[in-house]
């Protein structure tokens, strides 16, 4: 364990962020794989709601820092462009 209160306390923090963090990522999975379901079920109204959805929860994690802003846009870009060839 760690010598000084300050060691101690940072590895307090990186334990309490690293459980949010998981949070979010676990979040942005789910509602990823939503999409996929509907996505494959056909259903463009369903998919359209679930992939609104998903741009919400990986732009949070985009503000959080938890996933890189670049990489919320290529999953919100990518579902997008599935949803638009289901018509």
């Amino acid at each position: 364990m760690a010598n000084t209160k300050s060691v101690q306390k940072r590895a307090r923090q990186s334990a309490k962020r690293a459980t949010v963090n998981r949070e979010s990522k676990t979040r942005v999975k789910t509602a990823r794989k939503a999409v996929v379901a509907a996505i494959t079920s056909g259903d463009k109204q369903n998919a359209l709601s679930k992939w609104h959805l998903l741009c919400s929860v990986a732009d949070k994690a985009a503000k959080k820092g938890v996933i890189h802003k670049n990489s919320a846009n290529r999953i919100k870009s990518l579902y997008g462009r599935r949803i638009a060839a289901l018509s």
